[in-house]
């Protein structure tokens, strides 16, 4: 089995975030672990999503799993961990937990599917071995 690093991000909720019934709005969950994942992409594994559009690749999300456990409200600060649990020959599996903080209550877990495209046509593409090489620390 495996055994990849987690990493982890802080970020904040955002007026915008809020729903009607005062607290954050489910879809904002995968925006937050999307964040992450970006921030973790560039300073964890040395490759920015930009520079994998310089390379003509994108990860395209393929499905997620959130489990909800508590809410977010105005002005709630959260670490959001992401690591890599399945790499495959097209893409990667990446799980992630979300707690609010200061007292690291878990809000919500689950898992992201990805798969790598090439981006002149949409479809998927195998990984080079440099980026399952950084992937897999």
């Amino acid at each position: 089995m495996n055994v990849f690093s987690k990493f982890e991000s802080e970020l904040a909720v955002r007026p915008d975030d809020i729903d009607l019934y005062q607290h954050v709005h489910s879809t904002r969950y995968l925006d937050y672990v999307l964040a992450a994942r970006f921030e973790q992409m560039e300073k964890n594994y040395g490759m920015s999503m930009q520079a994998f559009a310089e390379r003509g690749l994108g990860w395209f999300m393929t499905s997620a799993t959130i489990h909800f456990k508590r809410p977010l409200g105005w002005g709630d600060r959260m670490v959001v961990r992401t690591w890599i649990v399945h790499i495959s020959e097209n893409g990667c599996r990446a799980a992630f937990e979300i707690e609010k903080q200061p007292l690291g209550k878990r809000v919500c877990d689950g898992h992201c599917d990805y798969v790598l495209v090439t981006l002149a046509t949409g479809r998927a593409t195998l990984l080079p071995d440099d980026v399952r090489m950084k992937y897999s620390i």
